[in-house]
């Protein structure tokens, strides 16, 4: 890993959500290495169980921890464990989220004909588990735990957004609504940390061939869905990206080397978001 050789990273303690999913993963797996010292949030206790067992056998220092980033009690109670294992976070990794069909259509365009299940036909409970999971996913964790970066006048929090907020997807309504959210959140508390040294930034990544996507997107026989082609078409580089692919925009932004970057969004996409036609 490049980012090893750099000390700047050794003993800060950085707080990564959704770590047991496959980009919150990654992230938290590079940070060890780098010698960061991980808390490995998520609501799955075998993943974080497994995530922390793969940091420690790198030689990591890790920390498990299985709550739910919608509970801020929890969260609450986990940062006072957190802060006498390890201390006080400098570093906020906000990648739990994810889509569900209940907030999603199954056509692109409605008809009358009856295609599927269209815009009136969603429940707005179903769309508000994705929303409050992205969204309140996002806001309730950087609450708790930039407490403590914003006493010591030094943090860097990092959101998870989607292309999806950029230029919503057709089908996931919710999720595109609410990584829409989380941009516009990136960029309100960027400003209203910004005289305390927390700096707030967001990634957006496009199409990650993670484990989740190739059911998704790779049929019984190996070959692309028709929605994966329609992705591969509108991604001028022509292939999906990888999860270490991530990474490098991850450590610049935690880095003293972006001390005046906040508010940004970065796109990781592959050119989707640039291409029209």
């Amino acid at each position: 890993m490049v980012f090893t050789s750099n000390t700047e990273f050794h003993n800060k303690i950085s707080v990564v959500t959704g770590a047991g999913g496959a980009l919150g993963g990654a992230v938290a797996e590079a940070l060890g290495e780098a010698g960061v010292k991980v808390v490995v949030l998520d609501i799955n206790r075998k993943t974080v169980e497994e995530r922390v067992e793969r940091i420690l056998a790198k030689g990591g220092k890790a920390l498990p921890c299985v709550c739910s980033v919608l509970e801020e009690e929890k969260l609450e109670e986990a940062l006072v464990s957190i802060k006498k294992e390890f201390g006080q976070p400098h570093y906020l990794i906000n990648a739990a989220g994810g889509n569900s069909p209940a907030g999603s259509t199954d056509c692109e365009f409605y008809s009358q004909e009856g295609e599927g299940k269209t815009f009136t036909d969603l429940s707005v409970e179903g769309m508000r588990k994705t929303f409050d999971l992205n969204y309140f996913g996002t806001v309730i964790p950087t609450k708790v735990f930039s407490k403590g970066m914003l006493e010591n006048g030094y943090g860097s929090i990092i959101n998870f957004s989607s292309i999806a907020a950029l230029t919503p997807l057709t089908k996931v309504v919710a999720y595109s609504n609410a990584k829409a959210a989380v941009l516009n959140f990136t960029k309100w508390l960027a400003v209203h940390y910004a005289k305390s040294n927390v700096r707030v930034n967001a990634l957006a990544p496009g199409f990650v061939m993670t484990e989740q996507l190739k059911f998704l997107h790779i049929n019984e026989k190996g070959e692309y869905t028709p929605r994966a082609r329609m992705v591969l078409d509108h991604t001028p580089m022509g292939r999906y990206g990888q999860e270490k692919e991530l990474l490098g925009a991850v450590f610049w932004l935690l880095s003293e080397n972006a001390g005046f970057v906040t508010g940004s969004v970065i796109t990781l996409d592959g050119g989707f978001s640039s291409y029209a036609i």
